[in-house]
C-alpha cells in the first residue's frame, strides 16, 4: 500500500516537474535554431506565459528569416496581444515586400485591429458596396446611386485611422454634393464616371486607415421629380395662405358691416329718443308762454307742407 502511495507521488512529482520545466520545448527550440534557455522557459510558468506559445512563435519567425527574442514575444504577450498573430502578420509582410516593424504590427494588435487582415488588405485590396445614395440634380430629379469602393489597408495609419464607416460617410457625402452640382440629371446619367472621378479628387481616405484605390458607380436610377413635389407644395402653400387671407378680409368686412349696423341702430335710438322729447318741448313752451297757439298751427301746416313736398317727390321718383 506504501509502495502505491509513493509511486503516485512520483508519477505526480513527475509530471509536476515536466509541466514547470519543459524539456521537449527546449529542445524543439535548440534543434529549430532558436536561442532560449531551460531556465527562462521555467521563470514563463510562473509568470503565467505559455512557453509553448512563446516558442512555436519563435521557432516560426526564425525560420521565416524574421529575428525576434523570447522577451519581445512575452511582453506582448503580458501586454495582452495575440502572438501568433503577429508573427503571421510579420512574415505576410515581409514576403509581400511591405514595410511592417515588429513594433508597428504589436500596436496594432493592442488597437484592437487585426494586424494580419491587415496586411492580407495591403496584399488583395477589398472592396465595400455604400448603401443607396439619394442626391437630388438641379433640374429637381432624384437620383439613387450605389456605389463600389476599392480599400487597400494603410499601414501607418492603421492604429488610430478611421474605418470602414468613415470611408463610407465620406463617399455618400461626395455622391451628393456631385450630383447635386449637376444641371441636370442626364449629364449624371451619360456620364456616370463624373462622380467617380469628382469624389477621387477629394482626397476621402485622409485621416483614415484605408488608401482608396478606385470609386466604381455600380448602379444609377431615377428617384422622384423633387423639384415638382416642391412646387406642388409651394403652390397647395400658398393657396392656403390665400384662403386664409381672403377668410380675414372676409371676417373684417362682416365685423366692419355689424359695427355700422349697430351705429345706424345707435342713431336711430337716439332720433327716437330726440323726437321723443319734441312733445314735451312744446308742451313746456305753451306753459312758458314762449309758444302760442298760431305758432304751432302754423308749425302743423308747415310740417304738412313738408310731408305733402315728400310724398310728391316719392311719387315722382317712382
Amino acid at each position: 500500500m506504501e509502495l502505491l502511495v509513493i509511486v503516485g507521488l512520483v508519477v505526480i512529482g513527475f509530471f509536476f516537474f515536466m509541466y514547470f520545466v519543459p524539456f521537449n520545448l527546449w529542445i524543439m527550440a535548440i534543434f529549430s535554431g532558436v536561442k532560449i534557455g531551460l531556465a527562462q522557459l521555467i521563470f514563463m510558468r510562473i509568470r503565467r506565459v505559455p512557453p509553448r506559445i512563446i516558442v512555436e512563435s519563435l521557432v516560426t519567425a526564425t525560420k521565416a528569416g524574421i529575428a525576434l527574442t523570447a522577451n519581445d514575444l512575452e511582453t506582448h504577450y503580458l501586454a495582452g496581444g495575440n502572438v501568433p498573430t503577429v508573427i503571421k502578420a510579420l512574415i505576410s509582410a515581409d514576403k509581400a515586400n511591405i514595410a511592417l516593424t515588429f513594433k508597428q504590427a504589436t500596436a496594432i494588435d493592442l488597437a484592437g485591429r487585426d494586424v494580419f487582415e491587415a496586411v492580407q488588405t495591403s496584399v488583395n485590396p477589398q472592396v465595400i458596396n455604400t448603401p443607396n445614395v439619394a442626391a437630388v440634380a438641379q433640374d429637381g430629379i432624384q437620383l439613387v446611386a450605389k456605389a463600389r469602393v476599392t480599400l487597400r489597408a494603410n499601414i501607418a495609419q492603421l492604429v488610430g485611422g478611421a474605418g470602414e464607416e468613415t470611408i463610407l460617410a465620406r463617399v455618400g457625402e461626395g455622391i451628393v454634393t456631385s450630383i447635386g452640382s449637376s444641371k441636370s440629371h442626364k449629364e449624371v446619367l451619360e456620364n456616370p464616371d463624373k462622380i467617380s472621378k469628382l469624389v477621387l479628387q477629394k482626397g476621402l481616405d485622409a485621416g483614415t486607415a484605408f488608401e482608396i484605390l478606385s470609386i466604381d458607380i455600380a448602379d444609377i436610377d431615377v428617384g422622384a421629380n423633387i423639384g415638382a413635389k416642391l412646387q406642388i407644395d409651394q403652390a397647395n402653400a400658398d393657396l392656403k395662405v390665400a384662403e386664409a387671407k381672403a377668410e380675414e378680409r372676409r371676417a373684417m368686412a362682416v365685423a366692419l358691416e355689424q359695427e355700422m349696423k349697430a351705429k345706424a341702430q345707435e342713431a336711430r335710438a337716439k332720433v327716437i329718443e330726440a323726437e321723443a322729447e319734441i312733445p314735451k318741448s312744446i308742451a313746456e313752451a305753451f306753459r312758458s308762454g314762449n309758444l302760442g297757439i298760431m305758432d304751432f298751427y302754423k308749425m302743423k301746416n308747415i310740417q304738412a307742407d313738408t310731408d305733402m313736398r315728400d310724398s310728391i317727390a316719392g311719387s315722382s321718383k317712382e
